[in-house]
């Protein structure tokens, strides 16, 4: 089975939040950085299926892993994006 490769679009897409470059820009802005080791379906600013999506998608090392990893060093960080 050939796994997919998505895109911080797709993925912001999947999460129903606004997907352009700039919406995705302003959401990294507005939500950046999350502090400590808290991991990125413990932040606060998700909904409750949007946590559970970004979880289960690490932890079954699916097809959306690779990118929600991508997501959580960038919202980690505090220079972003």
């Amino acid at each position: 089975m050939e796994m997919q490769t998505h895109s911080l679009t797709s993925l912001f897409d999947q999460l129903g939040l606004g997907s352009t470059d700039a919406e995705i820009k302003n959401f990294i802005l507005a939500n950046a950085p999350i502090i400590g080791t808290k991991a990125l379906h413990e932040a606060k600013f998700w909904s409750q299926s949007q946590a559970h999506f970004l979880k289960k998608a690490e932890a079954d090392d699916a097809d959306w892993a690779e990118i929600v990893d991508r997501l959580n060093i960038i919202l980690h960080q505090t220079n972003s994006p």
